[in-house]
């Protein structure tokens, strides 16, 4: 029944997008151009090519082909998905627009003059040819509502495709520039004096892959260290791929420095891209993975748990084995990918749980479906005594562009009453 759900969800997905692509085209493309002529195949070639280039972004990585190939098509494939959501925001602005211009034209339309009586015909002499009948001007004899038509249609496309293509440039940029640091201060009611100030530097939703690699995980690696951090937390969502093609990318996280270490906890898209390779891999690259379990700290407890979608393999989070015997009257600091085990955490008596995973809705208005499945989308909230910090991620899923979400490293920065 889940199967057969699933396939009726992807029909009427992908026949949604091609209903959009068609509307596109027909306003980009018919619209504006003569019939037959080359600005017409061209844009139609055009509007066939890239939605085949984001279906074959989307799959090609489950598909198993080359990664050299996923990587030609990751680039142009998921651009388009997020052009194609800004395009279609414009356009759709765009329709009661043009339905007013071209009302207006019609309106301001004035009938045509009665035409004069036509003269006499001058006598021509025997013999001799009639002057020719006398032409229109040029230009004039088209038809002019049509001619209005196209006007208003490449008016309103060009702008249309400005503001999408200005608003996902911008995007991408802040995602290829790299994460900005951000630094929040979260006061602990049972943290001793001697922890004040410590420093936990959040980093979640990197999500290396076909698009952001090893230049990406550099940038990450120095900003972080920048920060001079006494505790690095990985909240999960570190790739998209496995260990044999992103091994190499993940490699700069062997260069992290913290004075008390880096620990790792899965993230859902770990379970998509097998989950053991990259706990043995982080392991390796000097990162403690943290599988629903506890780390003893000079001043706090550190827990982590795996991820829900574990659960799936047996290996879900497990909050009894991460915290159910430890001593309650030290702080809890847990790291978990989702927001949504919160309530757990609230019961297991977690003073902060860090979490990553909704990347802050990544593109906008998207913090807004992100806000109907996490109780926290980004920020700093209370839930009872335990607090919840979410990071908006320091990477990108899908396409690298960020709108109305930019990407950060948290300095989470503890802070005791007692101090």
């Amino acid at each position: 029944m889940t199967i057969v759900l699933v396939v009726v969800a992807v029909a009427v997905v992908l026949a949604l997008l091609g209903l959009v692509h068609r509307w596109l085209w027909v306003r980009l493309v018919r619209d504006t151009t003569a019939p037959g002529g080359p600005g017409r195949r061209a844009g139609t070639v055009v509007a066939v090519a890239l939605p085949v280039l984001a279906l074959a972004a989307l799959v090609a990585g489950r598909a198993g082909v080359p990664f050299w190939l996923e990587r030609v098509v990751a680039w142009p494939g998921y651009l388009w998905l997020a052009v194609l959501l800004y395009l279609a925001m414009a356009m759709a602005v765009a329709e009661p627009v043009r339905a007013v211009w071209l009302r207006r034209y019609a309106g301001t339309a004035r009938a045509p003059a009665p035409a004069p009586a036509p003269a006499a015909a001058p006598a021509v002499p025997r013999g001799s040819a009639p002057d020719p009948a006398p032409q229109a001007p040029a230009g004039l004899s088209g038809a002019p509502e049509l001619d209005r038509r196209v006007f208003v249609a490449r008016v309103l496309g060009g702008a249309a495709v400005a503001v999408a293509g200005g608003t996902v440039g911008n995007g991408a940029y802040g995602v290829l520039r790299g994460p900005r640091v951000k630094r929040v201060q979260v006061p602990l009611a049972k943290l001793p004096r001697a922890a004040h100030g410590f420093r936990i530097a959040v980093v979640s939703d990197v999500h290396l892959g076909p698009v952001l690699g090893r230049a990406h995980t550099q940038r990450i690696v120095d900003a972080v260290n920048g920060t001079q951090p006494d505790l690095i937390a990985i909240v999960g969502d570190l790739v998209d791929g496995s260990v044999h093609d992103l091994g190499p990318a993940a490699e700069p996280l062997r260069r992290l420095r913290a004075r008390h270490g880096s620990y790792f906890v899965t993230g859902n898209h770990e379970y998509f891209s097998g989950a053991q390779q990259w706990v043995d891999h982080v392991r390796e690259l000097g990162v403690t993975p943290l599988e629903n379990a506890r780390r003893a700290l000079a001043y706090f407890d550190l827990a982590g748990v795996n991820d829900v979608q574990g659960e799936s393999e047996g290996h879900g989070p497990d909050f009894r084995a991460a915290l159910g015997d430890r001593d309650r009257t030290r702080t809890a600091v847990l790291l978990a990918h989702q927001p949504v085990v919160i309530h757990d955490a609230v019961r297991h008596g977690v003073d902060l749980q860090l979490s990553g995973h909704t990347h802050g809705g990544q593109l906008w208005p998207g913090n807004h479906v992100a806000a109907l499945a996490n109780p926290t989308v980004a920020g700093l909230e209370r839930y009872g005594d335990t607090q919840l910090y979410v990071s908006r991620g320091a990477g990108a899923w899908g396409p690298p562009v960020r709108v109305g979400a930019p990407s950060d490293i948290t300095v989470v920065e503890l802070a005791s009453y007692q101090a």
